[in-house]
């Protein structure tokens, strides 16, 4: 990991860069709840989520940071930390995070009709500091799902130790709002028929540990930060 530094998370966030409703979540009644991202100060273990419907068939052949493949879309640069609970929460250097989740129409490779394709899936392997950096687009949504990612997480040795999903704000002002706007950049949906975290069959019993920070704009991109806790 080393190799390449993760160049693409030493950009620093400008004047011009927003931070988009990290903490805010609304619902689709129109209230709002308040979440955290997990943090070291925080050792509390992140929810364990299903990784179906659409796991990754062979995550060891898929290591590499860009996993766009031939998908378009508002980039979005995500930077993991892997904190291990069982060494209070020190990074877990060599843990391998897989990661997947769906285009911006909601569709998954290795799936259905794109049973030959591997795009918005990969593997990175956590430097000394406990993370991972991966540039993908910002993910759609479909039918009774909210915004998320997936993320499977491994020991360097290949001992699973948490398989999760990654919530995404949902403030008025947020990204997931202003991507699912952007016709001009092929996201056709808008937020009719969207479910909310609070309706979310994954999430709706809290994303407190699962809640990522998501900063930027449409014109520049986006970038999501997140912490997991996992007990080696």
């Amino acid at each position: 990991m080393s190799a390449f530094a993760f160049p693409l998370l030493t950009r620093c966030i400008d004047e011009s860069d927003t931070i988009i409703d990290e903490t805010s979540t609304v619902t689709d009644d129109g209230s709002s709840s308040t979440n955290s991202s997990t943090t070291s100060s925080d050792c509390t273990l992140t929810n364990t989520e299903t990784a179906g419907p659409y796991p990754t068939h062979s995550p060891g052949s898929l290591v590499r940071e860009d996993i766009r493949g031939d998908r378009t879309g508002i980039e979005l640069d995500v930077e993991i930390t892997i904190l291990d609970q069982s060494q209070s929460c020190l990074p877990l250097e060599g843990a391998l995070v897989d990661i997947w989740h769906c285009d911006k129409d909601g569709n998954y490779s290795e799936y259905s009709g794109y049973t030959s394709s591997s795009f918005l899936r990969g593997r990175q392997a956590a430097d000394e500091n406990g993370k991972v950096a991966f540039t993908t687009i910002f993910p759609g949504w479909y039918n009774g799902r909210a915004t998320h990612i997936h993320v499977h997480v491994y020991t360097a040795s290949g001992k699973s130790i948490k398989v999760t999903q990654i919530a995404f704000p949902e403030g008025s002002n947020s990204a997931v709002v202003q991507v699912n706007s952007s016709t001009a950049n092929g996201y056709t949906k808008g937020m009719s028929g969207y479910t909310y975290n609070s309706s979310d069959n994954v999430f709706s019993d809290g994303v407190s540990t699962e809640m990522a920070i998501v900063s930027g704009s449409i014109s520049e991109g986006f970038k999501l930060t997140h912490s997991i806790v996992a007990a080696s």
